[in-house]
């Protein structure tokens, strides 16, 4: 039963991983670039939410309400301002770009809000501890069912919005054939704006749930980075979208299971798994086989 409960937490935890692997695997998709600053704006996120909390009294999710309007507008900003000039210059330049801007995030978290490490977990309550106890062996954790939770319908929404929107349907034709999409009147550089505008949305997302979840601090964004990049290659870079939640799941429970046999092993057994997709010959666990289903990559979303 030990081992039962050990797969099932895995599980739950890789619905967060699968938050946070949502908008890099997007921005992928759609542009062909890895956002390096992705964990910093998911802490970027988290800290807005403590500020909004410190001001006034309400419960981090309501916080997440205003937060995320002002989340979209930056990843707006990021593209038009940043990101669109840096794509005119080759691929290792938006890398350059990314891991700059991760620099400054995590530069001015600090020098805002102090290296202290902080939590929201105590603001939601009874919601942290309350679980569901099956068995002497077996709970279900009340917020870790939650965080999955948001993690299905996030996935879930995104799939509708490139499958059945205009705005969806011009995000996939310009991830296949930018320039093709130009040519039947398709604005690149606006979509790949709202790409970013929605994967920095739902970075916040995933900042909230490590807030709740854990504790965060101004330099806890490369570690969030880390586990969002390794889900997103072992459900399968260039794969469809799910395959990044899909990716996350298999990494919880890689390391509830390592951490079973030895709390040391938590982290490593994720590695471990995350190297052995990365030198597999199929290279993900949904990696699509065609050379069309590749170029088509994450936002086609295969149905």
């Amino acid at each position: 039963m030990t081992w039962v409960n050990d797969v099932i937490q895995g599980i739950l935890l890789g619905g967060y991983y699968g938050i946070i692997a949502c908008g890099l695997a997007l921005m992928f998709g759609v542009m062909r670039i890895i956002n390096l600053a992705h964990g910093d704006i998911a802490v970027l996120g988290a800290y807005l939410i403590y500020l909004l909390l410190e001001h006034w009294n309400v419960s981090p999710l309501i916080g997440l309400l205003p937060v995320l309007p002002v989340m979209l507008l930056l990843g707006y900003l990021l593209q038009r301002l940043v990101l669109q000039r840096s794509l005119r210059s080759g691929l290792l330049t938006p890398l350059l770009a990314t891991f700059g801007l991760s620099i400054v995030i995590q530069n001015v978290l600090e020098q805002t809000f102090s290296p202290d490490v902080r939590s929201l977990g105590q603001d939601t309550g009874s919601l942290v501890t309350a679980a569901w106890k099956i068995n002497s062996e077996i709970s279900i954790s009340a917020l870790s069912t939650l965080i999955f939770g948001a993690a299905v319908l996030i996935f879930a929404g995104v799939q509708l919005f490139l499958s059945r929107t205009n705005a969806g349907r011009r995000m996939r034709a310009t991830a296949e054939d930018p320039d093709t999409a130009e040519l039947v009147g398709i604005d690149s550089r606006s979509v790949y704006a709202w790409a970013t505008a929605v994967a920095v949305a739902i970075a916040t997302v995933g900042g909230l749930a490590l807030a709740l979840r854990s504790s965060f601090f101004p330099y806890s964004g490369p570690d969030q980075l880390i586990f969002a990049f390794e889900a997103v290659v072992i459900g399968g870079l260039g794969s469809s979208l799910w395959g990044a939640l899909l990716g996350g799941i298999v990494l919880g429970v890689a390391q509830t299971i390592g951490a079973q046999i030895n709390p040391e092993y938590s982290i490593l057994a994720g590695h471990i798994v995350f190297l052995v997709v990365l030198i597999s010959p199929r290279g993900g666990l949904l990696t699509l086989r065609s050379a069309r289903g590749a170029r088509r990559a994450l936002p086609t979303v295969t149905t």
